[in-house]
C-alpha cells in the first residue's frame, strides 16, 4: 500500500477547488473583533430609564447591517413599539421578556434568557420588559433601524 503525504495547504487548495464561490478564511487583518472592554455604552433615555445602547459593527441610522446591544436595568419597561427594519435580538445575559402585540399585557410576554434568540419583522407592533435582573441584549438588522412608540405618554405615537 501506497501513502501519500498531503500538506495543510494542498490539502485547503483542494478543498477550495471543489466549489464556486468559496473563499478563503478572511486574515486578523480583515475582520472586526470588539472586546467587552472596549465597548462604549450611551444613556438610551428614549428606551427608558437606566437603559443604555452601545453600537458594535455598522451604523443603526443608515442603510446597511448594524450590530448594537442594548442594557436594560432591572424593572425596565419598553412600551408597545415598532421598528422599520427586521429585528434579530439574541439575550446575552439575564432575562428579557418580550411579546407580540399592540396591547402591553405582561401575561402574554414569554421570558428569554441568555442564548434565547427571537426575530420580529418590521412593523410588527412588540414590547418588552425586565423583572429585578438587569438584561442585555444584542440586536442586527439591517438598518435604518428606529422605534416608534404607539402607547407614548399622550396615547399618540412617538418617534425616536
Amino acid at each position: 500500500m501506497k501513502s501519500v503525504a498531503i500538506t495543510a495547504t494542498g490539502f485547503a487548495l483542494g478543498v477550495l477547488s471543489l466549489g464556486a464561490g468559496v473563499v478563503a478564511p478572511a486574515g486578523a487583518e480583515e475582520y472586526t473583533a470588539v472586546m467587552p472592554a472596549n465597548i462604549t455604552w450611551k444613556d438610551a433615555p428614549s428606551i427608558g430609564p437606566g437603559a443604555k445602547t452601545a453600537v458594535i459593527n455598522g451604523d443603526p441610522k443608515s442603510s446597511g447591517p448594524f450590530v448594537m446591544r442594548l442594557k436594560l436595568a432591572p424593572k425596565s419597561k419598553i412600551g408597545v413599539h415598532t421598528h422599520p427594519a427586521d429585528e434579530n435580538v439574541t439575550v446575552l445575559s439575564g432575562t428579557l421578556y418580550f411579546a407580540a402585540g399592540d396591547k402591553f399585557d405582561a401575561k402574554t410576554a414569554k421570558p428569554f434568557g441568555p442564548g434565547s434568540y427571537f426575530s420580529i419583522e418590521k412593523g410588527k407592533p412588540m414590547f418588552a420588559y425586565t423583572t429585578d435582573e438587569e438584561a442585555v441584549v444584542q440586536l442586527n438588522g439591517i438598518g435604518p433601524w428606529g422605534l416608534t412608540y404607539l402607547d407614548g405618554p399622550d396615547g399618540s405615537a412617538t418617534k425616536k
